[in-house]
């Protein structure tokens, strides 16, 4: 989400601008777009034409688009050239046109997107890393194509992309054809039914696909880099049984012709349900151990179920955002739920209460209507009032009552009272009190949330009865919880266990958990074990060689802290391990080496240049964050690691812009790379010097 500041007045100008150019907007619909764009990778723009298609549902002396700092050489009404003007934020046509007619739009534009339109590693050798990719929510992509940011307009868009013929160009909808001359290819899409402007995209890269069918014929494509083949499996598990569980559970057919998922690299986000094709950050192509730790199981399932909620189905506004987040995040639940086992869906929502509880007592909580929430409140709390409704008015009316909503609004635009309308008809019950529980309170209702629990599941119901217990008797925590834990039948009531009363945990446990191979039980001891001591060391030696990447990377740290003696011997057991896609485990690995003395001499050098590679923009950000972490506490950014830094602080993604503008703050403090900063700003390009340059 992103929040917006202005002066009051400016503010209030601003409003009524809108109020007026949205009553006017109203009386036109547009219906089809046939888009035809060639991106450029040397200049990172993108040019084209758009040829709309319109009604006019009243007599109108203008029309606009919202085009973003465009430049436009050709603006057609009915084939015949039309009076217009444009502005950094859009193009107004102005034509008195009469009601009931259809009109035909076109416009042939060039622009240069400063956001939702993105081109990664196109000046590196390596062109396995080159991408493009486009993000419409939240960054508009009014950005690269004369469109509409108004989210009512829904829009039948068909979209052609011409390209180089050696990389892969997916988009929205069914691929139609494909034509190649000389070096070019085109790849023309074509979508059957209407969408909002902000789910319209596309990505490019060198790309492998995987092809499935659904239970219901529906062709699942699922992509991935060539390097990444052993991935697969682990990267889509569930994908399939994900596809045919929505569908069978929200009772509504998959209203669109194909299903494509596409990794990116650096994407802004975890993942973004663009209609048809859901593009997610490659963070989560995991190989079967980071499996283990980060999977894409519940982005997967979110991102599909917006293609109901929030495709089909797309909010009025953003004081309706419960119908897309909380939907997309309680249907992914249930999703998990199906593939996982119910003991991972309630204490699933057992952590989210745990969280949602917390911030009511600390920050007095959020009303899930208040269209400046935060992503816990329309997420998670949205997630729990849809399943505090299913206990409300039981599951059968509450499938009714969903189905019935998408039904009678797909392809257009909804507000809260239509689906609670919606439950109401089908349920017979009336929602006045659920409405002032769940929608309009800022504070989570615990203990509503605690009793749906506890009938659900009778290992959460035994986890708040251990704690009640433990609170009375405090001086008996061992027995005590010795207790619980023989007689638990839950996995997921032992990891609770060990995680809020690890201090208290007999050695008779701790033995159990060492001698076990449940991956997760040994990872939750381990990262709930701050010091290693005594008989604790020889304990956790084990650890070394679990299946996770986690685990491993924290068994490592603590055991070459607490373990002087044996430094050089934990070394040689991780010499080869990387970790996840931000090579955690290396990175820690490279950083212990150097600082060992007397351990690999000859090769610290080696392993120092190593970890100053990894801030290079050719690696993900996550990487690249990383390393500057690990160099800049512990050793020192030579001049090519500031170069790196410097062109981080104009980074897309906003947390890890935020952290390289945060440390070049605090390097600027610092006389010797003060200095250096200066003497870097004939190397690199006036744009990406900006914000170091402000500081100095």
């Amino acid at each position: 989400m992103m929040i917006f500041f202005r002066y009051f007045s400016l503010l209030f100008i601003c409003a009524q601008c809108l109020v007026l150019q949205a009553q006017e907007q109203s009386k036109v619909d547009f219906l089809t777009a046939d888009i035809d764009v060639q991106p450029n990778v040397q200049t990172k723009m993108i040019s084209g034409t758009v040829n709309y298609v319109f009604t006019t549902l009243a007599a109108v002396d203008s029309v606009f688009l919202d085009a973003k700092k465009m430049n436009f050489t050709k603006v057609l009404l009915n084939n015949r050239r039309v009076k217009f003007t444009i502005n950094d934020s859009r193009i107004t046509i102005f034509k008195k046109l009469k009601k009931n007619k259809k009109y035909t739009l076109k416009l042939v534009y060039s622009a240069k997107p400063k956001q939702a339109l993105y081109f990664f590693g196109w000046n590196n050798s390596d062109d396995k890393n080159n991408q493009i990719w486009t993000q419409g929510q939240g960054k508009y992509t009014s950005n690269w194509l004369p469109s509409f940011d108004d989210m009512n307009e829904k829009v039948v868009f068909n979209l052609n992309i011409t390209f180089n013929k050696n990389y892969q160009v997916i988009a929205n909808g069914k691929l139609k054809n494909t034509s190649v001359k000389d070096t070019l290819k085109r790849w023309q899409y074509g979508m059957n039914n209407p969408m909002s402007s902000y789910l319209l995209a596309f990505a490019i890269g060198k790309y492998t696909v995987h092809k499935q069918i659904s239970d219901s014929g529906v062709p699942l494509k699922l992509y991935y880099y060539p390097k990444d083949s052993v991935k697969v499996e682990p990267t889509y598990r569930y994908s399939k049984a994900i596809f045919n569980f929505l569908e069978q559970e929200i009772g509504i057919a998959y209203p669109w012709q194909v299903y494509k998922q596409v990794p990116v690299r650096d994407f802004l986000y975890a993942g973004m349900e663009n209609t048809t094709t859901t593009i997610f950050s490659d963070a989560y192509v995991v190989d079967s151990i980071a499996y283990n730790d980060k999977n894409y199981i519940n982005v997967n399932a979110h991102e599909l179920a917006h293609q109901w909620f929030g495709d089909l189905v797309t909010e009025v506004d953003s004081k309706s955002h419960w119908l897309h987040e909380g939907f997309a995040t309680y249907y992914a639940y249930l999703a998990e739920k199906e593939v996982l086992g119910e003991e991972h869906f309630n204490w699933k929502l057992f952590a989210t209460s745990l969280q949602l509880d917390k911030f009511s007592r600390e920050n007095g909580g959020e009303a899930l209507l208040n269209p400046k929430a935060s992503s816990l409140t329309f997420y998670e709390k949205g997630a729990w009032a849809l399943h505090a409704l299913v206990h409300k008015v039981g599951k059968d009316a509450f499938n009714k009552g969903v189905k019935n909503y998408l039904q009678k609004y797909k392809y257009k635009n909804v507000k809260v009272t239509d689906f609670i309308s919606s439950i109401e008809e089908a349920s017979g019950v009336s929602l006045q009190d659920y409405k002032l529980n769940w929608l309009t309170a800022k504070e989570f209702p615990i203990s509503k949330a605690k009793s749906i629990l506890k009938k659900s599941s009778s290992s959460i119901a035994t986890f708040y009865k251990l704690q009640k217990e433990l609170t009375v008797n405090k001086e008996q925590n061992n027995v005590i919880i010795d207790r619980y834990w023989d007689k638990a039948a839950s996995a997921q009531l032992k990891k609770y266990i060990v995680e809020f009363y690890s201090k208290s945990l007999s050695s008779k446990i701790k033995t159990e958990i060492l001698n076990s191979n449940d991956v997760v039980l040994r990872q939750t001891l381990l990262l709930n074990t701050q010091k290693l001591l005594g008989d604790d060391v020889t304990y956790f030696e084990s650890f070394l060689t679990d299946k996770s990447y986690t685990t491993i990377e924290n068994a490592l740290y603590k055991l070459w802290i607490y373990n002087p003696a044996k430094r050089a011997t934990y070394l040689n057991k991780t010499k080869g391990v990387i970790g996840f896609s931000n090579k955690n485990v290396r990175q820690l690995w490279l950083a212990l080496a150097i600082m060992t003395k007397e351990y690999d001499v000859d090769y610290k050098s080696d392993y120092l240049k190593e970890l100053q590679g990894y801030t290079n923009n050719s690696e993900y950000f996550e990487t690249r964050q990383l390393a500057f972490s690990y160099l800049n506490d512990l050793f020192y950014l030579d001049e090519t690691n500031l170069v790196d830094l410097i062109y981080a602080t104009n980074h897309p993604v906003w947390q890890f812009k935020k952290f390289a503008r945060n440390m070049v703050d605090d390097l600027i403090q610092k006389k010797e790379y003060k200095k250096l900063f200066v003497a870097l700003e004939a190397q690199v390009s006036k744009s990406n010097f900006n914000y170091v340059k402000s500081k100095l």
